[in-house]
């Protein structure tokens, strides 16, 4: 089977188009290998991790009349998403929030420097009446138990609002990490 791939409109999700011409592949194998695709798609090529946004066009392929099954057919389409994603250089997505602390000015540098070791980014700081407003962005991933350590570095008078942002490229450094981690499969106890 031979397909191509291309980026969907972010969003779209996942599309798959059927362009086989002249019978190369019957119609009734069709289903099989739009199913392998799709099971491809939700198992990842990176650490397992879903693939989203993208338009696969089935273009070409054969078919043998005694060998031919709607297994292998399935199991061609999987094959086929998996190679054409090694050639295609996906990449891997984080989900980044927005975050916003209030705290009075006395701790502004502890929270500031709480907020870079997170590898989050500051877009903007407000003082107002003793109070520091900072809003930042920062991975999801490194948000867990982030008010009780900021409530903990300001003595408990500082809050924060953490809403969901966008989602950004994960850094090539961490990349490596993710990846092997999943290669060694689930912790057994």
């Amino acid at each position: 089977m031979i397909i191509k791939l291309e980026p969907n409109v972010k969003g779209k999700g996942i599309e798959i188009i059927d362009e086989v011409v002249g019978g190369a592949i019957p119609k009734e194998f069709i289903k099989p290998s739009i199913m392998g695709i799709k099971e491809a798609c939700l198992n990842g090529v990176i650490a397992g991790h879903p693939v989203v946004d993208v338009i696969v066009r089935i273009v070409d392929g054969t078919f043998h009349e005694v060998d031919s099954s709607e297994l292998a057919f399935k199991m061609a389409g999987i094959f086929a998403f998996k190679d054409a994603m090694k050639q295609a250089t996906p990449i891997l997505l984080e989900p980044i929030m927005a975050v916003e602390v209030t705290t009075p000015e006395d701790y502004q540098g502890d929270l500031v420097g709480d907020i870079n070791r997170r590898r989050g980014s500051i877009s903007a700081m407000e003082n107002k009446a003793g109070a520091c407003i900072i809003t930042a962005t920062v991975p999801l991933e490194l948000l867990f138990g982030y008010v009780t350590d900021i409530r903990s570095l300001s003595k408990g008078r500082a809050s924060a609002s953490i809403t969901p942002s966008h989602f950004e490229q994960v850094p090539n450094s961490l990349l490596a990490k993710i990846i092997e981690t999943s290669s060694k499969g689930p912790a057994r106890t």
